[in-house]
């Protein structure tokens, strides 16, 4: 059952960090579907997110090294607040997002070379409203 309550959210966030480096990427040529992990349609073509794997097998150009998050909590896509509050708790020691939303989970993508950061700040992050649920 997709979650809705911020405080719950946040302590049941559950992030991990999915294995690999990551691209985002603006095709020129047709790919496999399966190859893309996440797209969206612009006006200067589709933009995607792929494996590093998939940038080298297909000769693509690439911006933005990053690594992959997943929070494992199912948020509802009407959620108020989940975004804003794990982005600024990552800008607060200078590490920038780019969060993808799938129909279960949310999906953030951060600097490569700041990924072990990002993954304690979350959990960090988890950890704070779990201790303010029990004080409650």
């Amino acid at each position: 059952m997709p979650i809705s309550d911020l405080p719950t959210l946040i302590s049941s966030m559950n992030p991990v960090l999915n294995d690999g480096v990551y691209y985002f990427a603006t095709l020129t040529k047709n790919i496999p579907p399966t190859d893309i992990i996440a797209s969206i349609y612009e006006q200067e073509g589709l933009s995607v997110v792929i494996s590093e794997q998939t940038a080298k097998q297909h000769n693509l150009a690439t911006q933005f090294k990053s690594a992959w998050i997943t929070l494992n909590a199912h948020s509802d896509l009407s959620a108020i607040g989940l975004t804003a509050t794990f982005a600024k708790a990552l800008s607060d020691v200078g590490i920038s997002c780019n969060v993808v939303a799938g129909n279960h989970h949310d999906h953030i993508f951060v600097p490569f070379d700041k990924k072990e950061l990002a993954i304690q700040t979350l959990l960090a992050l988890q950890q704070s409203a779990n201790s303010s649920k029990h004080l409650v």
